[in-house]
């Protein structure tokens, strides 16, 4: 399978150098009149987003951005929005049932905008602006503590327990060694140490998962310069995606690292990196590990393999999907899974644990990722919303296909406008309220 294409202005040579400012994506507002799906007129969207039929959008490898975002202008709504959120964010006290409201409709691409909303959506900036300076302060400390306790190679860990011990006798000395001597390394320690305790047998037991990581981060987007180039500066953005699945996975044994993760990690660091803000910009990494924190605990459980025929397990979350797809149109949920016989798995395994970054071209991603952070209940049941609003969209030309033809369609998902399958997905909630 093709991965979807980006669009040119994300590989421009403004990414190639640190901090680059954020770049203009389309966004668009939910219509304010709910249309019947498939026959009534689509909902307006802005002019640079133009809407196709995505039942009628042929299932090509190559899936069209849809937009041009360098060329276009925002509009109207937009701009109010934007006005609307910057008034919200200016306030010594966000609301932040407001500010959902507004996120939920889509962020507006100006610059820092969506890296401090999505900040404030995932509780790691408090709604008091009062005390963000503090937070962030503690916050950035302790990942620093973090990576030089974690990430410190067992040399480093095993001549810093010695020195400890023996500074105080030999303080001279000790300030001019650099290499321990054989005789002088506790037996515990020593790299041969077979011992559960030893730094060395821990370290040989991380480094299966520390190469994987390093060979997922490497296929993080190769479309885009950001994560995958020559130059230092995406050298440096690998490093920073690598120190955080690897801290991550050290502090959740219970889940580790799993392949895939570096897929929901990228956008986050992303937006979080090209704030146009030095200092924010600065300290991205240590911001975008507890983000990620954050989303990863609304979806660890996905994750665990042992908890994949649990209730709160993988099935269980494909499961709801399909009750979801049944609820709102039993005839494509009876086509599907009676008929031609299409497992969710097959396809809803990939949607659900990578958030979708695989399905849509990255821009896309970004704002069905407004929509996923808005909710304040988690964005797992927004999630399968936008899940089953997939399906809705396409209905006519599922209904029509047979196993080979709908497995097809439905791993490579063809281009479809943001805006209206944001719109089908928030309809549903609105019906379940």
């Amino acid at each position: 399978m093709m991965k979807k294409t980006v669009p040119d202005w994300l590989n421009s040579s403004l990414w190639s150098s640190p901090p680059p400012p954020p770049a203009a994506v389309s966004s668009s507002t939910p219509p304010p009149h709910p249309p019947n799906i498939e026959e009534e007129e689509d909902p307006p969207v802005t002019q640079h987003s133009p809407i196709s039929d995505p039942a009628e959008t042929p299932n090509d490898d190559h899936h069209s951005d849809g937009y041009d975002a360098v060329s276009s202008l925002p509009s109207a709504d937009e701009i109010s929005r934007q006005a609307q959120i910057m008034a919200e964010l200016s306030k010594r006290v966000i609301d932040m049932r407001e500010l959902r409201r507004l996120a939920c409709q889509g962020i507006p691409d100006s610059p820092g905008i969506r890296s401090i909303v999505w900040k404030l959506l995932l509780r790691y900036l408090p709604p008091d602006r009062g005390l963000w300076s503090s937070e962030l302060a503690n916050k950035r400390s302790q990942y620093k503590q973090f990576k030089d306790d974690i990430l410190m190679n067992p040399s480093e860990i095993t001549r810093k327990m010695y020195n400890s011990t023996s500074c105080d006798t030999h303080d001279a000395e000790w300030k001019s060694r650099t290499i321990l001597s054989r005789s002088e390394i506790p037996h515990g320690e020593h790299p041969l140490s077979l011992g559960k305790t030893s730094v060395w047998n821990q370290f040989f037991q991380d480094t299966e998962i520390i190469d994987q990581i390093d060979r997922d981060v490497k296929r993080t987007h190769p479309d885009m310069h950001f994560f995958c180039d020559d130059s230092q500066f995406a050298k440096s953005n690998q490093d920073a995606l690598k120190n955080i699945l690897i801290i991550f996975a050290k502090l959740n044994p219970g889940v580790r690292y799993v392949q895939g993760m570096n897929e929901i990690l990228a956008p986050l660091f992303y937006v979080l990196k090209n704030d146009p803000d030095e200092e924010n910009a600065a300290f991205a990494e240590a911001d975008t590990f507890f983000c990620f924190v954050e989303i990863m605990s609304g979806f660890r459980d996905n994750f665990v393999q042992q908890l994949d025929n649990s209730v709160v397990g993988i099935r269980s979350t494909i499961s709801r999907l399909s009750q979801l797809l049944r609820e709102h149109d039993e005839e494509l949920w009876r086509h599907l899974e009676i008929t031609s016989k299409v497992n969710p798995q097959f396809y809803a395994f990939r949607w659900i644990t990578l958030l979708l970054t695989q399905e849509f071209n990255f821009a896309d991603s970004l704002h069905i990722w407004d929509t996923l952070l808005s909710d304040p209940d988690g964005p797992q049941e927004t999630l399968l919303r936008v899940c089953c609003a997939m399906l809705i969209l396409i209905r006519r030309r599922l209904l029509a296909g047979d196993f080979t033809s709908n497995l097809k369609l439905l791993q490579n998902y063809p281009s479809t406008n943001i805006s209206h399958l944001l719109y089908v997905a928030n309809k549903f909630r609105v019906q379940s309220v």
